[in-house]
């Protein structure tokens, strides 16, 4: 491979695509020949692709998922534009020229409306659409010079807006083809073949821009100028001039001045940086460039984009410089949303490119793990990758990683010239070298005891002033980065990146006196206490623990320096580094024996686990483990329990809290009657509690002790997250299967089967979670969490420690709920364990309103993950959220997927029928009988009721949850599983007590099918007639039915079912039923009267049957003659 040419310095930024959109249209089969795609348009949120047969794909950015297809039969879909301010409306034009504007209604789970449609430009061929950038109206431009605009109404302003019908309207016609539209503050801008116009649409004035004309398509735009000093000037407008000309116009259509871009041209493409192929660049000059720019974007933060079917040009037009141009191939129609674009080519594919500095580039490369790729970036970009600017993007570590990740075989001359790249690499502080030589002239150092350095600046010098004038200038800068640092972070991919460069740019300046590489200055704590964690070995920590004795000491040795002088100080002092030594040296041996022991040990243990005999037998298995066991405690356990127990409880105080907020949520979460509560409130209490206890402590002296050891014996030992020794990859693999093979043979085994030596499965949970597999133990909770909940506690606990360090954890502790869920999105595709650790701490921040919204990480977490976590109302709402996130046809299939025990249908059901549910004295009589009408009161989980009772179970599951539905008054469910049961005698007795008739009229009513079940109704309702009537006038609690009883069906009464009898079996047969049951029956006039007419419609059916009869007999007499 030659060298990579390297660019100029005055070429900083690269269009790079990342990610390939040939997948997706292979999912849409749009990469046949028969169907493509016509035309594109983007959105913050959507990716929009109309089709040559009509259709119009919605794309959801984040994960690249189709969501949408709208189909239209008035031909190809030739243009399409995204509404900027309301990413719910979408305006698209046909063929055959019909302009439609769809109201999607994603969020309301409707179906998309066509809420405005246009035949205005019939005939003609549509070739431009734009947004109003405030209200819904699309402004339509076409072939023949005609400009209309239409209005949109919209469902969310109320329920009568869907039906006006706004009419179209006519802007002007211009004198040739329409080429670009575009629209800002109130102004339509009008880019035709011969020039471009400028409507005032409020007061329908129009002007020309500029006294030339032009013969071709030439586009034009608007130019917010909304950044830095120029916020609140009015925009300015680029029109496109033949000979790569560009006007500059005020608002008001005055040309202000022509940017010229021929000559600067004149240069060499930079590459396209793609996984498709190697970016070559070629030196050599090009000749300038006489191009036609058909269309013009306001692109990024302060660019122009342009294109034609072979490149791809990025203006700056405050300075009238060429920011790059780069060859693609084959273009045909490019749509931008900030800094990316999404380009349509000839062939139909899609690319999807990014502009970006190129610096970010590199780093978005190593992320990838595209090593050869971000080598030749940067070789190519020398002079932006050396750059001290650079280094907070990509540290000069992680340029040397890339170079250790190629091969010297197969990248000879690449690995060289990136060699010599990181030798030129600068510091991040080398700008402010500069000041070195001032401060270290003007200013002194002395080194305290601590090992702080106290900087001794002279009164008056250069440097004291110097410094505080830029402290001054730059204090309020500083707090404003710190307090936004970490939301630049997050939204740093949306931005454009040369505003990017400046914030950073800018930060730099600003911070100068922060960033100086003195000698004296430490590193920050996260990163050094990272550093120490990575590379402190065994004993180096037993160093440090000499180094605080001799500190403790320090005030007796000075005394004694006191009296008997500086002689005994130095003997200790040179004794002390001796021994020091001795054991320095001594130690690094025994380390890496420890290591070899432990190595051995557990290969052995891994080669008799192989044996099934072994691995099989729960006894044999936990013999070999043990054996392992001792090995592992020696190296890598606690070196002494009780005093790092007693230190941790000292410098881990936040453990301890957590602990006791993980206990008080299991009680909490234990009780059958929870409050609605937060789990914050327990905690409070709890703090409120303690120091009582305390004060009573400190009264009597005499048994203190004796506590301090009771509550040492409770405390459980303190979470290890990582490991004291440096453990080799390959054997951490092993201690991992082994660690975890441990945990869960030691959480399931019975307790009369544990032996008294071994750890059981807390302590060593706690003391080697640095060695578990995450996902495994997490499994391991949710199947014995009943039976231990203390091994769910110390799982979370650990991973409350694992993630603290975490961005998510700052958004989560400021308390912006929505925020901190965007946050978690985020990191997705994320573990279930450490997002498992973040919602945690979302729900001991917010409570309810936290679970409702962690339906959106299913299938990642799941329902039972949420119960080892929640309250069990809370648990409730986020089941019920999650099940109607479905489609109202899979609820029922998605529901039974989460069964898993099947045990978990009664626990749920019994938790919705005691939740948010009617009061027991309301729907049960004393004897346990069904209340009046009591089956009309509303249950606030009813659909999730409704949805478990469907439910396929077996027979004793049925039986279980008709008598749970019976025990807590829910009779609609208890009814629905009596008829499944063919236990209908007990549903016809609870609907004569319920005395509601519509519970055997509606659909899914309980009709009688025999003449035996109408015998047995009549005669159950002539019983429960005056029981009903007894307890309709008492009522329940003061008679307050005001619950929608009234709208509840009619009586049930002889006299009611002896009509629907008749309806189903005629009134001369219903009234024989009625006398074998032995029910005297006075017919009110109506009930008589109703009788009479059905004898006279049974009569008139007859004949006409017979009729029918006759004629059908003498016409096959007809035929047979």
């Amino acid at each position: 491979m030659p060298l990579i040419p390297v660019v100029p310095e005055n070429h900083s930024h690269v269009l790079a695509e990342f990610d390939c959109l040939d997948p997706l249209l292979s999912a849409l089969r749009l990469d046949s020949g028969r169907l493509k795609c016509t035309c594109l348009a983007v959105s913050r949120k959507w990716l929009a692709l109309g089709t040559s047969a009509g259709g119009l794909h919605l794309i959801q950015k984040e994960g690249w998922k189709q969501r949408l297809i709208l189909t239209h039969k008035e031909g190809s879909i030739t243009q399409v534009a995204c509404c900027p301010h309301d990413e719910d409306f979408i305006a698209i034009a046909t063929s055959q020229g019909l302009v439609v504007v769809w109201e999607l209604q994603l969020e309301r789970r409707g179906r998309p409306e066509r809420v405005s449609v246009s035949w205005e430009h019939r005939g003609q061929t549509i070739t431009s659409l734009c947004w109003d950038t405030s209200t819904l109206r699309v402004f339509v431009g076409d072939t023949g010079g005609k400009v209309s605009f239409l209005r949109a109404g919209s469902s969310k302003l109320g329920k009568g807006s869907t039906f006006v019908i706004f009419p179209v309207q006519t802007v002007t016609t211009v004198d040739s083809r329409v080429v670009q539209l575009g629209y800002q503050d109130g102004r339509l801008l009008v880019s035709s073949l011969s020039r471009c116009y400028l409507c005032d649409t409020d007061r329908e004035k129009f002007w020309r821009v500029g006294s030339k004309e032009r013969d071709g398509e030439y586009g034009a735009c608007f130019y917010p100028q909304n950044r830095g000093l120029l916020v609140g000037q009015p925009p300015l407008l680029y029109s496109a001039r033949p000979g790569s000309r560009i006007w500059e116009a005020s608002f008001n259509g005055e040309v202000l001045s022509t940017h010229q871009f021929k000559q600067t041209l004149a240069c060499p493409p930079l590459p396209l940086i793609t996984y498709r192929d190697e970016p070559h660049y070629n030196p050599a000059q090009k000749s300038p460039q006489s191009i036609a720019f058909t269309k013009l974007l306001y692109f990024g933060d302060q660019n122009l984009l342009t294109w034609t079917d072979s490149a791809i040009y990025i203006f700056t037009p405050q300075n009238g410089q060429v920011l790059l141009w780069t060859e693609v191939k084959d273009l045909v129609n490019i749509a931008v949303y900030r800094n990316e674009l999404f380009c349509l080519h000839g062939s139909g594919r899609l690319s999807h490119l990014s502009l970006l500095s190129a610096e970010r580039c590199v780093e978005r490369l190593l992320r990838r793990e595209s090593w050869p790729l971000a080598a030749g970036v940067c070789c190519m970009f020398q002079h932006t990758v050396t750059s001290s600017r650079a280094r907070k993007s990509i540290p000069i570590d992680r340029l040397e990683h890339l170079r250790s990740q190629l091969s010297s075989s197969t990248h000879p001359e690449l690995c060289v010239q990136l060699e010599e790249v990181i030798s030129k690499l600068e510091p991040l502080d080398s700008a402010s070298s500069s000041r070195r030589s001032s401060i270290s002239s003007h200013e002194s150092f002395n080194v305290l005891d601590c090992g702080i350095y106290r900087v001794i600046s002279r009164r008056g010098s250069q440097s004291e002033e110097e410094t505080s004038s830029i402290i001054n200038q730059s204090a309020s800068e500083e707090e404003r980065l710190k307090e936004f640092s970490f939301v630049q972070e997050e939204d740093q991919v949306d931005q454009d990146p040369q505003s990017a460069e400046r914030v950073e740019a800018e930060r730099s300046d600003s911070g100068l006196q922060f960033h100086l590489p003195l000698s004296f200055r430490p590193k920050p704590p996260r990163i050094a206490l990272q550093a120490v964690k990575d590379s402190v070995s065994s004993f180096v920590k037993k160093t440090t623990e000499k180094i605080n004795t001799l500190q403790m000491n320090s005030e007796l040795w000075q005394r004694t320096e006191f009296r008997e002088g500086g002689q005994a100080d130095i003997s200790a002092t040179t004794s002390f580094s001796e021994e020091m030594d001795n054991e320095v040296y001594d130690e690094m041996p025994t380390v890496e024996s420890d290591m070899q022991e432990l190595r051995s040990a557990t290969e052995r243990a891994i080669s008799q686990i192989q044996d099934p005999l072994v691995l099989l037998d729960p006894d044999c298995l936990g013999e070999t483990l043990l054996e392992w066991l001792v090995v592992l405690e020696r190296i890598l356990g606690p070196a002494d329990h009780g005093s790092a127990a007693a230190g941790d409880s000292i410098t881990d105080g936040l453990g301890e809290e957590r602990w006791d907020y993980l206990n008080a949520c299991s009680e909490q979460q234990g009780e059958s009657s929870l409050s609605s509560g937060e789990p914050r409130e327990s905690l409070t209490e709890e703090k409120t509690e303690g120091p009582p206890e305390l004060g009573e402590k400190e009264d009597r002296c005499d048994s203190s002790e004796k506590e301090h050891e009771v509550s040492n014996e409770t405390r459980p030992d303190p979470v290890r997250v990582a490991s004291p020794k440096a453990v080799p990859t390959d054997l951490l693999a092993d201690l991992n299967q082994l660690a975890t093979l441990y945990t869960e043979l030691s959480c399931f085994r019975k307790e009369e089967e544990e032996d008294e030596p071994a750890l059981g499965c807390i302590p060593f949970l706690r003391r080697y979670f640095f060695l578990l597999d995450q996902e495994r133990v997490r499994r391991m909770c949710l199947l014995c969490h009943q039976e231990q909940p203390e091994v769910q506690r110390s799982f979370t606990e650990a991973m409350l420690d694992v993630t603290q360090h975490s961005k998510v954890v700052e958004v989560i502790q400021r308390g912006d709920l929505l925020r901190s869920l965007r946050s978690l999105r985020e990191l997705q595709p994320c573990s279930a364990p450490p997002l498992l650790a973040h919602l945690h701490r979302l729900y001991e921040k917010h409570g309810e309103a936290a679970v409702r919204s962690f339906t959106q990480f299913y299938p990642t977490v799941t329902p039972a993950d949420i119960m080892t976590m929640a309250q069990q109302s809370h648990f409730l709402a986020y089941l019920d959220n999650l099940v109607q996130s479905q489609t109202e046809e899979d609820r029922l299939s998605f529901l039974q997927s989460l069964l898993e025990p099947e045990s978990l249908r009664q626990d749920w059901l019994e938790l919705a029928l005691t939740h948010d549910a009617p009061q027991r004295s309301d729907t049960l009589t004393p004897d346990g009988e069904p209340r009046w009408h009591s089956h009309c009161f509303s249950w606030g989980y009813g659909r999730l009721l409704s949805l478990l009772i469907r439910l396929p179970a077996d027979l004793s599951s049925k039986q279980k949850m008709a008598e749970t539905c019976r025990s807590h008054g829910y009779w609609t469910g208890y009814i629905s599983l009596c008829c499944e049961l063919q236990r209908r005698t007990e549903a016809f007795s609870a609907i004569c007590r319920l005395d509601d008739i519509s519970l055997l009229q509606e659909a899914g009513g309980v009709e009688p099918q025999t003449l035996e079940e109408w015998k047995l109704l009549i005669r159950l309702s002539q019983r429960c007639s005056g029981a009903s009537d007894s307890d309709q006038l008492t009522g329940v609690n003061g008679s307050g039915w005001s619950n929608g009883s009234d709208d509840c069906g009619g009586k049930m009464s002889p006299e009611t079912l002896t009509l629907m009898l008749a309806r189903c079996a005629g009134p001369d047969r219903a009234m024989a039923v009625l006398e074998e049951c032995g029910v005297q029956l006075d017919l009110s006039p109506h009930s008589k009267l109703v009788c009479e007419l059905l004898r006279v419609t049974e009569k008139r059916q007859r004949a006409m049957i017979q009729t029918m009869l006759e004629r059908c007999d003498r016409f096959l007499w007809s035929q047979h003659a």
